[in-house]
């Protein structure tokens, strides 16, 4: 089985694949489009991407292009913890405080914030690919002061020295990812739940159309563990709701309320009903 991760080598989308496919063939891709793609084209069998931290919240590349471009299915779901280390060349351990720039996937930069504002303002912070490319990237220009934000896996894998760990804002930081693929990927791991989502466009300027959305799950008591909205970029002001259910057994329930929603005008396109996997 080939499997599409988000790239390089020691990025946490790949600490996450491995933990999942301990067998399989890894492929890196250098963004998040490029692993679905590869997946939709049938080139891997599953891509596995970010789409949402504790601290930083959703991963919108991955939630835009599930919309708006792909027809692949969310087969799964892993839950990593997330530990942000800030690495250095060896060369420059000493002087690591007057570094010139900082490097990291924008989700990581934002988890860190804090610690980067207060140890090394006068860097400048610049956004990479992933986490792994930033600390290859420090690998590869010994000769500037360069600093990255990563795991402890990059720092490994690029012979990177760590000057500050856990530098996260949250001691429980969390990231999921999702499996994407056309066919049904089961893990050998234990889930204890399984969730359902789906994105609901709700007709134009009709009043309470999400109240009515919504209702449909609560009146029959189905548990909704997340809703955001995002734009549909077609004009100003018109969004499309993402809702994430826990199934609990209920899924005639569930599939009664799209009908109804859908009865009330509104369009729904379901991402999957899939197992949740927590990683140590």
């Amino acid at each position: 089985m080939k499997i599409a991760y988000l790239g390089p080598s020691a990025s946490f989308t790949y600490l996450a694949t491995q933990l999942a496919f301990p067998n399989a063939e890894l492929v890196p891709y250098p963004t998040i489009p490029a692993c679905i793609q590869a997946a939709e084209e049938r080139n891997v069998d599953v891509a596995v991407v970010p789409i949402e931290n504790t601290i930083e919240g959703p991963v919108n590349v991955t939630l835009d292009y599930l919309y708006h471009q792909s027809n692949l299915s969310i087969q799964a779901e892993l839950v990593l913890p997330i530990h942000q280390h800030l690495m250095v060349h060896p060369r420059h351990v000493s002087e690591w405080k007057n570094a010139t720039k900082v490097l990291s996937h924008p989700q990581a930069l934002a988890q860190s914030q804090h610690f980067l504002t207060t140890e090394i303002s006068k860097a400048v912070v610049e956004s990479t690919p992933s986490t792994a490319y930033a600390a290859e990237f420090v690998l590869q220009h010994p000769e500037q002061n360069l600093v990255a934000v990563a795991s402890k896996v990059s720092a490994d894998e690029y012979q990177l020295t760590i000057v500050a760990e856990n530098i996260q804002e949250l001691e429980n930081n969390q990231t999921r990812f999702v499996l994407l693929s056309h066919q049904n990927v089961e893990l050998p791991r234990i889930s204890h739940k399984e969730k359902i989502s789906m994105s609901v466009t709700v007709p134009d300027n009709v009043p309470g159309a999400l109240h009515k959305v919504l209702s449909t799950f609560s009146w029959r008591q189905i548990d909704l563990c997340k809703i955001e909205s995002r734009p549909l970029k077609t004009v100003l002001g018109e969004y499309f709701f993402l809702i994430d259910l826990y199934v609990n057994n209920q899924q005639t329930l569930i599939q009664h309320a799209i009908e109804e929603i859908e009865l009330l005008g509104g369009i729904v396109k379901v991402f999957g009903c899939y197992a949740v996997y927590p990683i140590q």
